[in-house]
């Protein structure tokens, strides 16, 4: 995840928790903390966290290959690897001798 997304995440969980605070108790933090709706700077917090959450509406459709993506476990192609890392097992018949 790039960084660009990461800060939007974050903006978009402090905005999550704010609608959070206003819902349950009515009160707004952004506000409260720099000094109401109006304040200029709580405009661009608002602001800021509505665009984050544009930009996380595309972590939605991102391919959900690229975060899984295990580079021990690949082969050379890219393509996974579904092999033991053990060597081949016995027949089972060999092995339920072997234990008698």
């Amino acid at each position: 995840m790039s960084v660009i997304s990461r800060i939007a995440l974050a903006l978009v969980i402090i905005g999550a928790i704010n609608w959070g605070l206003i819902g349950l108790f009515q009160f707004d933090l952004v506000a409260a903390i720099f000094g109401g709706q109006d304040s200029a700077i709580s405009r661009i917090i608002y602001s800021l966290v509505g665009l984050s959450g544009l930009w996380c509406i595309g972590l939605l459709f991102k391919d959900l290959q690229e975060n899984d993506y295990e580079p021990s476990r690949a082969t050379k192609n890219g393509r996974m690897a579904y092999g033991t890392e053990f060597s081949e097992e016995d027949d089972v018949t060999t092995s339920r001798e072997r234990r008698d």
